[in-house]
């Protein structure tokens, strides 16, 4: 069910590992081009591509490359190359250590897949000189060398956008761009650009922390390729050129070639409002028997649990700039499995009732530290916080009330079994 927690915690996996602004994997009969040929500056024209959002998950920010034309070639230079196959890739992505590579290959391998999916591709001619040309040419080919081809990846601050935009500015001395921020932090840009897949969105705001709540610069706001083209066509020298001398449609399509938004009752917003208020209604029936559904608190903490070892690995574990500090560490943790690991017998149950003092003061803490601005959460986790104080709530009164009355003898508000007169008695008349 898309709704387990279970599920989401893996969803938060596949989330990290494809929030990236742009994913490119070379085809099988992929190779890297050698370095173009010398050329002279008439012939020489360098330009940024940008490739709209497409359908897939990976293909939601868009995704840049460079565009390298002489009198004897056309290729693209790609920083968004990487391969499945690499051993462990899941796991070194997750914590942080994860390759990412550029390769050269002639335009017409490039193309094809975004006239294919329907996303429009947009080329803007960079406004250089002679000697700037030469300068970033001379940039791309040292980024080819075997040594240097292989560089590690970060998901905000070195992508297949930033590495372009970066060398742009180191070939030109540097660029100007305007004050305006159209986003003011990194999460924000993302919520806008995922606006359409909510399970997507719900993945990042769970695996990511506060990082991405700071502020930062419109020149920060480059890290999406859709953005570095907006502010490119912007942008000057430090001489006051433009930066760009033109913009045009290399191949025609939409400028949002994604799926339809997610319906409103499929949303996570929606399925964890239905888990509130299905747990509110355990909570009543407990209450109404002097009773507690143990099997809810095993399914609940253990599905927490173990979307908390997920959290604690990020946090911990993985060199994610953006995954620490997390205050949903307070809550989303490994201590989580101790509720079904004790609640079913009475001598590990003080665990149990520990552990619920202990959610009480977590949710709380993450609430106010939420309300305070320290770190900006999915709403979607509201209804969740909200289940937990439930929950605690009930074993608070409910279950200790239970297990006092079973201590000194007493019948708890479970209907008594039925008793049977014993074999050979006789009832009286």
């Amino acid at each position: 069910m898309r709704g387990l927690w279970f599920a989401v915690a893996l969803f938060a996996v596949l989330a990290l590992c494809a929030s990236v602004p742009a994913l490119a994997q070379p085809g099988p009969s992929a190779t890297f081009a050698s370095e173009p040929a010398p050329a002279g500056t008439d012939s020489l024209r360098i330009s940024v591509l940008t490739c709209m959002p497409g359908p897939e998950i990976y293909a939601l920010d868009g995704h840049s490359a460079l565009r390298v034309q002489t009198a004897t070639g056309d290729s693209v230079w790609n920083y968004g190359l990487f391969s499945f196959e690499q051993p462990n890739f899941v796991y070194r992505f997750v914590k942080g250590e994860t390759d990412y590579m550029v390769g050269a290959y002639p335009t017409s391998w490039f193309l094809p897949e975004y006239r294919d999916r329907g996303s429009r591709v947009y080329e803007q001619e960079l406004n250089l000189t002679p000697e700037e040309k030469q300068k970033l040419l001379l940039l791309l080919r040292n980024d080819l060398k075997e040594q240097n081809r292989i560089y590690r990846y970060n998901y905000i601050k070195d992508n297949c956008a930033t590495r372009i935009r970066d060398h742009i500015e180191q070939s030109m001395g540097g660029v100007r761009y305007t004050d305006t921020l159209h986003f003011g932090t990194y999460r924000k840009q993302m919520n806008a650009r995922h606006d359409g897949y909510p399970w997507y969105q719900f993945g990042i705001d769970l695996a990511l922390g506060s990082g991405l709540d700071g502020k930062i610069s419109s020149r920060d706001e480059m890290f999406t390729p859709i953005e570095m083209m907006v502010r490119l066509d912007n942008a000057k020298s430090e001489d006051g050129r433009p930066v760009v001398k033109a913009r045009t449609i290399v191949v025609d399509g939409s400028d949002s070639a994604t799926e339809g938004p997610t319906p409103w009752f499929l949303t996570p917003m929606t399925i964890w409002w239905i888990l509130f208020f299905g747990i509110l209604i355990a909570v009543w029936y407990g209450n109404r028997r002097d009773d507690v559904l143990k099997w809810i608190y095993v399914l609940y903490f253990g599905a927490i649990g173990l979307a908390g070892c997920l959290i604690a690995f990020l946090v911990f574990v993985s060199t994610h700039e953006a995954t620490t500090p997390n205050i949903l560490i307070w809550w989303l943790n490994p201590l989580q499995l101790i509720v079904p690991a004790t609640i079913w017998w009475r001598r590990t149950r003080g665990a149990t009732t520990v552990m619920m003092y202990y959610n009480l003061v977590a949710v709380c803490a993450v609430l106010i530290l939420w309300l305070t601005g320290a770190q900006n959460l999915n709403r979607a986790d509201l209804p969740l916080l909200l289940a937990d104080i439930a929950l605690a709530l009930e074993w608070l009164m409910t279950g200790r009330k239970e297990e006092k009355m079973v201590a000194i003898g007493k019948p708890s508000g479970r209907k008594p079994a039925r008793k049977t007169p014993a074999r050979g008695k006789k009832k009286r008349t």
